[in-house]
């Protein structure tokens, strides 16, 4: 009985750890640019590619290339979530000038978040988490984490590599129902 006691004790401690696990990066809630919050539980199941962006950088183009991969796959389950920040110094002064600037621009109806702090000390929870988990933190605009239906990192890329890009695409494909 006692070697019994101790395997379930083992049991729960390592169920425990399961469910810290599952839940990974998906726990965490950012302000809307519309207002309210948007929170990564409610896309649990789904892979979403999380991209820091910014209005005023020679990577901006990228806006486009998320909107097709989010029209592409949005029924198939992808999210792409744009997390405007100003920590290079490249982005609008206001959430209201990124908000429309990019609905005229680039025909943006992907979820967006507010101005957002992606490094350092006042990095949002988010980033602190992806980078103490994973060592992975933006060193410019445009930096992608890709997301798995599970709450875990599944990839990460830098500014170079474009929305579209085969590497992008099979990560994404690959997390697809």
């Amino acid at each position: 009985m006692k070697r019994l006691a101790q395997l379930f004790a083992g049991l729960s401690v390592s169920l425990a750890f399961v469910a810290v696990a599952w839940a990974g990066v998906s726990g965490h809630r950012f302000s809307n640019i519309d207002g309210g919050q948007l929170a990564m539980d409610d896309w649990a199941g789904r892979p979403v590619l999380v991209v820091n962006t910014a209005s005023q950088c020679a990577y901006t183009p990228q806006y486009a290339q998320l909107q097709t991969l989010y029209d592409r796959y949005k029924a198939r389950g992808l999210v792409v979530l744009a997390v405007p920040s100003d920590d290079f110094r490249q982005e609008l002064g206001s959430a209201a000038e990124v908000k429309e600037f990019c609905e005229l621009t680039f025909g943006l109806d992907m979820p967006m978040t507010d101005i957002t702090h992606v490094t350092g000390a006042l990095a949002h929870p988010f980033y602190a988490q992806v980078r103490d988990e994973t060592g992975f933190e933006p060193r410019w605009n445009f930096h992608k984490v890709l997301i798995g239906p599970e709450g875990q990192v599944a990839a990460t890329w830098g500014s170079g590599t474009r929305p579209l890009s085969p590497p992008v695409i099979q990560a994404i494909e690959a997390l697809l129902d």
